[in-house]
C-alpha cells in the first residue's frame, strides 16, 4: 500500500513537473496548493533531493525543482526511494527479502507465490510510469469559490 509519504511525494512532484524548466518553487508554495502538512514535505522533498529526483537552490529566488525532466523519473523508482519496496510481504521482495517464519517452504508457499505476482505487476505499472504521465491525467476544475477569489483578488490588485 502507498504510504501517505509516497503519495505526497508523487503529489510535490507532479506539482514541480508543471512549472517551466529551471523554474522553483518554495516548500510552503507546494504544501499549500497539495494540502500536505510543510514539515513532512521539507522532509520529503529532502529525500526527494538526496535521491537525485529533485534540485534545490537557497536564497532569493530559490526553491524547489526537478532534477531531471519529468519523462525521465519513473514513478516506481519514486515509491521505492520513498516506502521502499513495492512488494506487499518481504518474502515477495526483490531488494528486502526476508523469509517468514512461519513458512516451511518457501518454494512452495502459495502466499509468497501470489504475493511476487502482486509486486511483478506493480512494478510493471509504475516502471513504465513517468511524472509526465502523472501530470497528462486530466485534472479536476478548481472549485467555483476559488476561481472567483483568484478572478477578484487580481482585479482588485491591478487598480
Amino acid at each position: 500500500m502507498l504510504t501517505a509519504k509516497g503519495k505526497y511525494s508523487l503529489k510535490a512532484l507532479a506539482h514541480l513537473a508543471t512549472l517551466a524548466p529551471e523554474t522553483t518553487a518554495q516548500g510552503i508554495e507546494i504544501a499549500d496548493a497539495n494540502h500536505i502538512p510543510k514539515k513532512f514535505l521539507d522532509a520529503i522533498l529532502g529525500e526527494l533531493r538526496n535521491a537525485g529526483i529533485v534540485a534545490s537552490r537557497k536564497g532569493p529566488g530559490g526553491g524547489y525543482r526537478l532534477a531531471r525532466a519529468p519523462g525521465d523519473i519513473k514513478i516506481g523508482y519514486v515509491i521505492r526511494t520513498i516506502d521502499g519496496p513495492l512488494a506487499p510481504i518481504a518474502c515477495a521482495s526483490r531488494t528486502a527479502y526476508q523469509p517468514c517464519r512461519d513458512c516451511r517452504d518457501v518454494k512452495t508457499c502459495a502466499v509468497r507465490m501470489t504475493m511476487t505476482k502482486v509486486r511483478d505487476a506493480m512494478s510493471d505499472v509504475l516502471d513504465r510510469m513517468t511524472v509526465a504521465d502523472i501530470i497528462a491525467f486530466p485534472r479536476a476544475p478548481k472549485p467555483k469559490s476559488a476561481r472567483a477569489r483568484s478572478r477578484s483578488g487580481s482585479s482588485s490588485k491591478s487598480r
